[in-house]
């Protein structure tokens, strides 16, 4: 309801402009939440420009339908991607807009890691508002491959969240964090690596965490949003 209640306020906002051409705009920007926003290339895909997907973008943040996450700024020697990350708050609404109906259709989406990682980043940003924490939240991603999803940097520390809808536990889900951890090791202390996955079990190696999802609530919150 919240949702249509936000979409139904854009409309409201976009009476002067081609309705079509708006729900044309977010459909594209479902089938984007969780990736890198390239406004050259959404304002290409929609037909639109890159002045006017600016401006919608910036209406559908104004009514919490999305966010952007920026990326990680650090004095590393590093070349760091500086493009944002585009994330849906309700990744419900995100699956209606790219025909997802049902789980069953979910779990063969090409977009379902995507789709996973937004609602993980979306719960914790949703939390670190909750609690209005002051927290910075980034992710990290380098000219090299090595990413992760979410950086917490708060006053104890950096905390990377890993997404990963993988149903089965492995220390293989552990790769890309580790990767990361050890590159800000060198310049931030006191560095968790946490990784929240779709399965059901819980594993501890010393600083590091794998997590199931429906305890994100539980862990992820009181390790990083209580800091």
């Amino acid at each position: 309801i919240k949702a249509s209640t936000n979409i139904g306020h854009c409309h409201g906002l976009l009476r002067s402009y081609d309705l079509t051409s708006f729900q044309r705009f977010l459909a594209f920007c479902a089938g984007r939440t969780g990736q890198l926003l390239n406004y050259s290339s959404l304002s290409g895909d929609c037909g639109i420009s890159q002045p006017t997907a600016k401006s919608w973008l910036g209406l559908l943040e104004t009514s919490f339908l999305v966010f952007r996450l920026p990326a990680l700024h650090t004095n590393l020697r590093k070349r760091l991607v500086k493009m944002p990350k585009l994330h849906f708050y309700d990744t419900g609404l995100a699956c209606w807009l790219l025909g997802i109906y049902t789980p069953e259709q979910l779990q063969r989406h090409p977009l379902r890691g995507a789709i996973f990682e937004s609602w993980v980043i979306s719960q914790i940003v949703k939390q670190q508002a909750n609690i209005v924490a002051t927290n910075r939240l980034s992710f990290y991603r380098d000219q090299n491959g090595a990413e992760a999803d979410l950086i917490i940097e708060h006053a104890n520390g950096t905390h990377i969240v890993e997404a990963k809808s993988s149903a089965t536990p492995g220390i293989s889900l552990l790769d890309s964090a580790r990767r990361v951890q050890k590159h800000l090791s060198v310049a931030m202390d006191s560095c968790k690596a946490t990784v929240v996955y779709g399965g059901e079990q819980f594993q501890y190696r010393g600083n590091e965490m794998l997590i199931p999802w429906q305890t994100l609530h539980e862990v992820i919150w009181q390790e990083a949003g209580r800091q």
